[in-house]
């Protein structure tokens, strides 16, 4: 599971990336990147929220490093 997990942190990290350059372009007057902006970020929440119900619990996670 934890496999899924960090490939659901990868794919919510892209679309906050892809959101980003949709607002950008939106501020530049491109029709519709607002709107896709929107979308990417709405599935993002939700990816995330797929992420947080597979985290592995706080005593299976690796020790923080120094």
């Amino acid at each position: 599971m934890e496999e899924v997990y960090d490939q659901l942190e990868a794919i919510a990290e892209r679309l906050a990336d892809a959101a980003m350059d949709r607002l950008r372009l939106a501020l530049d007057g491109e029709d519709g990147a607002a709107a896709d902006e929107r979308r990417m970020t709405r599935a993002r929440r939700a990816v995330e929220k797929a992420a947080a119900i597979l985290r592995p619990p706080p005593d299976e996670l690796p020790p923080d490093e120094p």
